[in-house]
């Protein structure tokens, strides 16, 4: 992967010597990366703001109550194994990824992580739970897809939200079949 991009470089400014067209590359580099930052400001923004209404939820309690909420899905997914820290940490992930914010998801999710290897027996071998939750993580429902409607925004969509029964369907086939997966190897592969 760490080679991908300055061949790509390499392979554009080789096609743009040989079509005699640098004109054409110099431009499109110049233009790609004003739009780049355009495009990171835009995304900063959101998680700005999302990450901003997680906070404001978790000292208003409010995550406390959506713990308690998803609590039984744990529970009906994890067994009783799991610590109460586990849990909140595990739950205020989910909470990010159902609000389409995978980068504030990331930290809550290296928590639930850091919770969840507390409890392993053996501390460099990943739990069932650990893996389960690592797939749940990767294919996560998403209510409101903010990074996706973010990228639309900033393209020019006049409706970027209207992928929601999409995103909906989507995700939730993803979800159902890592869970199935994940599960489903357990039980072959001890």
């Amino acid at each position: 992967m760490k080679g991908l991009f300055p061949l790509l470089i390499f392979l554009s400014l080789f096609f743009g010597i040989l079509t005699e067209n640098m004109e054409a590359v110099s431009r499109a580099a110049l233009e790609s990366a004003g739009q780049a930052v355009a495009l990171s400001l835009t995304l900063a923004g959101t998680l700005c703001l999302w990450s901003g209404i997680m906070k404001i939820a978790d000292r208003a309690d409010l995550t406390e109550k959506l713990v308690r909420l998803i609590a039984p899905l744990l529970r009906l997914l994890f067994g009783r194994r799991l610590t109460p820290e586990a849990s909140r940490a595990m739950a205020m992930n989910l909470s990010a990824n159902l609000l389409g914010l995978g980068n504030a998801a990331t930290p809550l999710g290296l928590a639930a992580m850091r919770e969840l290897k507390k409890a392993a027996p053996e501390p460099n071998t990943a739990t069932d739970e650990m893996i389960l939750f690592t797939v749940m993580n990767t294919s996560s429902l998403q209510l409101i897809p903010t990074t996706v409607a973010g990228l639309r925004q900033a393209a020019g969509s006049a409706a970027p939200m209207e992928i929601l029964p999409a995103v909906w369907l989507v995700s939730a086939a993803s979800l159902a079949a890592a869970i199935g997966m994940a599960k489903l190897l357990r039980r072959f592969c001890p």
